[in-house]
C-alpha cells in the first residue's frame, strides 16, 4: 500500500510538473522569456506558494524549459540525420540542418528562449550543456566520419594563429575529435554559426520585405556551408 501510495504521489507530481511546463511554454508566445511564477499558477489553477514546490524559483522554470527544447531540437536533428545515407556526409549535413531548420519553424518561441536575446538576470546552469551540445556532436561525428571515409578535403591549406590553435584544440576536445586538424575543426564552428545565423534572420524577421523564399536562401547556404566543410556528395 505504502508503494502504491508512493508511486501515486510521484505520477501526480510529475503530471503537475507537466502541466506547469506547458502552460510556462504558453506564456513564452505572449510574454517571451519573461516569465511571471504567479502568472503561470493562476493559469494552471494552483495558488502561487504552490508552483514553489516544484521550481524553487523563475530561472528554475526557465532551466526545466530550456533543457526541453534543447533535447526536442536534438531529437528533431538526430530523426532527421538518421534518414540520410551513412556514407554520404552531404547529405547527413543536409538533413541535420534541415531537421532543426523544420523544428524551429514550427517552435518559434522555444527558439528564441534558446537563440533569441539573453534573458537579464539569467544565467543558463551546466545542466543545459549537455542537451545543448546534441546536435554539434552529431556535426562532430558527420565531419569523423568524412575524415575517416576521406570524404572532406577542407581546411588544408588553411593557417590558424596560435590563439585560435588553442581554443580548436579546446573545442575539438570537447567535440571528441581530437583526431581532427584544427583548421576543420574551426570550419565546422563556422558553419554552425552560418546555420543558426540564418535561422535567426528567418525567425527574427530579418528577411521581411527582401526575400520571398527563405527557404530556398537556407538550402542554398547550407549546400555553401556543405563545400566549405569540404563534404562530398555521393551519386545514389
Amino acid at each position: 500500500m505504502t508503494e502504491r501510495r508512493t508511486g501515486a504521489r510521484e505520477r501526480v507530481r510529475a503530471e503537475t510538473t507537466e502541466d506547469i511546463k506547458r502552460v510556462a511554454r504558453e506564456h513564452l508566445a505572449t510574454d517571451g522569456a519573461d516569465l511571471s511564477l504567479r502568472a503561470v499558477a493562476r493559469d494552471v489553477g494552483m495558488v502561487s506558494s504552490a508552483v514553489y514546490r516544484y521550481f524553487p524559483s523563475r530561472d528554475d522554470l526557465l532551466t526545466a524549459l530550456v533543457v526541453d527544447a534543447y533535447d526536442e531540437l536534438a531529437d528533431a536533428a538526430d530523426e532527421a540525420e538518421r534518414t540520410a545515407p551513412r556514407r554520404d556526409p552531404h547529405a547527413r549535413w543536409m538533413a541535420l540542418t534541415r531537421g532543426i531548420r523544420a523544428w524551429s519553424l514550427a517552435h518559434p518561441h522555444e527558439y528564441a528562449l534558446l537563440y533569441g536575446s539573453p534573458v537579464p538576470g539569467y544565467q543558463a546552469p551546466e545542466d543545459t550543456v549537455g542537451p545543448a551540445s546534441r546536435p554539434q556532436l552529431l556535426l562532430a561525428q558527420i565531419l569523423r566520419d568524412a575524415a575517416a571515409g576521406r570524404s572532406s578535403t577542407a581546411a588544408q591549406g588553411d593557417r590558424l594563429g596560435r590563439g585560435l590553435r588553442a581554443d580548436m584544440v579546446t573545442a575539438a576536445a570537447f567535440l571528441d575529435v581530437l583526431e581532427l586538424p584544427g583548421a576543420l575543426v574551426a570550419r565546422g564552428l563556422l558553419a554552425w554559426t552560418q546555420l543558426f545565423g540564418a535561422l535567426s534572420f528567418e525567425l527574427f524577421g530579418r528577411f521581411e520585405g527582401g526575400i520571398e523564399d527563405p527557404g530556398a536562401l537556407f538550402e542554398f547556404e547550407m549546400r555553401a556551408m556543405s563545400d566549405y566543410l569540404g563534404l562530398r556528395e555521393r551519386a545514389h
